[in-house]
């Protein structure tokens, strides 16, 4: 899961109440948008069970080696997201899917387009039958033995149709995660495009990195 702006509670609050003046101040938001990834990371990644056994998961399904490339597997990420209209997480996993391809402002678009309507894209039939499987584990108990037969013929391997369903299935809960706590998502695209280019050069937050680490880092 990408870094979410997560709110804790004691503060949640007082970030609601955020002023227009603060907003409009540029290096008040990017300073405040990073210290917030930070504070969920801090949370998320050293959380008792359940929560790590799922960052852990989900670090594994779009960085670990797969056949589908890490691009491929933030598309699938980013469709589902976009698709539970969870604005912070389509927002930050498409970004990266873009910075995975060339960074350009084409590719920005292509993830756009993905995300209205990837059919009517460039993206070879392979991704386009596995979106197809993705957007139908969306919706629940829609997946039928054609989008499979389908997926298989335009080249996708069993394993990689198994990945997709399990990439689309935990984006349901990962979306649902962080909309229930109510964290804070920015509206400046300038912003989640530096989110992507970071987790696409630096990578997600190791598990194994201790708390205390990163909740110094948010000051």
């Amino acid at each position: 899961m990408a870094h979410i702006g997560y709110v804790r509670p004691n503060r949640e609050k007082q970030t609601r109440q955020l002023s227009f003046a603060k907003l409009e101040d540029r290096r008040w938001l990017i300073f405040n948008f990073r210290k917030a990834c930070r504070a969920f990371a801090a949370q998320w990644y050293s959380a008792p069970k359940p929560p790590r056994p799922c960052a852990i998961s989900c670090k594994l399904l779009l960085t670990g080696p797969h056949s589908v490339t890490p691009a491929e597997r933030e598309m699938i990420a980013t469709y589902g997201s976009s698709q539970n209209d969870c604005i912070y997480c389509h927002s930050c996993h498409g970004s990266s899917a873009a910075q995975h391809l060339d960074r350009s402002d084409a590719d920005y678009e292509l993830i756009a387009r993905i995300k209205q309507n990837y059919e009517a894209t460039e993206i070879s039939s392979k991704m386009r039958a596995l979106l197809e499987i993705a957007g139908k584990v969306w919706a629940g108990k829609q997946v039928k033995s054609e989008d499979i037969v389908r997926a298989r013929q335009q080249g996708a391997t069993d394993k990689e149709i198994h990945d997709t369903v399990l990439i689309a299935a935990a984006f349901c809960m990962y979306n649902r995660y962080r909309d229930g706590l109510a964290t804070w998502a920015p509206a400046d695209a300038d912003l989640y495009r530096e989110n992507g280019r970071r987790l696409a050069e630096e990578g997600y937050v190791p598990f194994n990195r201790p708390a205390a680490t990163v909740e110094k880092e948010c000051g």
